[in-house]
């Protein structure tokens, strides 16, 4: 499904739109000068809103080739190559040095190699202390079985989790302060205008368009791969919808700093430690709360309804 939306040659923001990223840009604070990253930023169009936006200094990372070809482009006739660098590479490897970077956001895509646990230690990694890290990321709604979840990851071409599975992810690789916010329901008080979770692709482009999607589908893949496009576009547009298991989050917490305690203030250090562990307490109490309010909800099995 991402890769029939790459494959315009129309410039599309990703799911959520420009207000889903202004969003992001208050969220984290983003300044003038700021080193940020982009993670599965496709063709570049997220890099540039930042950049010109916001002024910061923006590299982008996706392990599509020809899309860093694509997102290059774009910045040289932008003019703003001197602020926006692409790097190609795998997600779960990211090409750049220990906490080099401000800001990190993983977009939608970032997961389509690799398993969200792994993408989100490259963003801590490559993140520097005190810095804020952000997913962009499809959620599951309610429990899917195994095997059903599989095959619909494939499908979509992410590995969408649970919220909360997202999150104890986060904390595990040392990320404080997490914000949810969800930008798949039918009006927030960011978008009160929308009347759907997710555009459909036949609302999304012309006739034209989506002929000349299918036309280089055809070049990249063959007839094949143009039957599985359209196969899984009917079945993601099925997903979110009308079942509506899956829905669109946005995560943003911050690379927690090393203690630095003076020395010989061991009363300081107990009351870091305190506050510390009541942070942990909160944070169980609301992993909890979110499990007990899926726990009870119908398993969608492989041979389930449609509707």
């Amino acid at each position: 499904m991402l890769d029939l939306v790459r494959l315009s040659s129309r410039s599309l923001f990703p799911p959520g739109g420009r207000e889903l990223y202004r969003q992001i840009a208050l969220l984290t604070d983003m300044k003038e000068g700021e080193e940020i990253l982009v993670a599965g930023c496709g063709s570049g169009i997220t890099v540039e809103y930042f950049v010109r936006e916001f002024g910061v200094q923006a590299c982008g990372a996706d392990e599509d080739p020809v899309l860093i070809k694509r997102a290059e482009r774009r910045a040289r006739e932008a003019e703003i190559q001197e602020r926006a660098q692409f790097q190609h590479g795998p997600m779960a490897s990211l090409p750049y040095r220990d906490g080099v970077f401000d800001i990190a956001v993983g977009e939608l895509g970032v997961t389509a190699n690799a398993h969200p646990a792994q993408v989100i230690r490259e963003l801590v990694r490559v993140t520097r202390p005190g810095g804020r890290i952000v997913l962009v990321q499809l959620v599951w709604k309610a429990p899917v079985e195994a095997e059903r979840r599989t095959l619909l990851s494939r499908h979509l071409g992410v590995r969408p989790l649970m919220l909360v599975e997202l999150k104890r992810h986060l904390r595990e690789a040392g990320v404080v302060r997490l914000h949810t916010e969800a930008w798949s329901d039918e009006k927030t008080a960011f978008r009160p205008q929308v009347k759907k979770p997710f555009p459909d692709f036949s609302e999304l482009f012309s006739l034209p368009e989506k002929l000349g999607i299918l036309r280089r589908a055809w070049r990249r893949w063959g007839w094949k791969g143009v039957r599985t496009v359209l196969a899984r576009e009917r079945e993601v547009h099925r997903l979110l919808t009308r079942e509506r298991i899956l829905g669109l989050d946005m995560i943003k917490g911050t690379k927690a700093s090393p203690p630095e305690p003076e020395e010989g203030d061991r009363r300081g250090e107990e009351d870091a430690g305190t506050a510390e562990d009541a942070g942990t307490a909160e944070d169980r109490a609301e992993d909890a709360s979110e499990e007990d309010e899926v726990k009870d909800l119908p398993l969608f099995q492989s041979g389930g309804r449609d509707t």
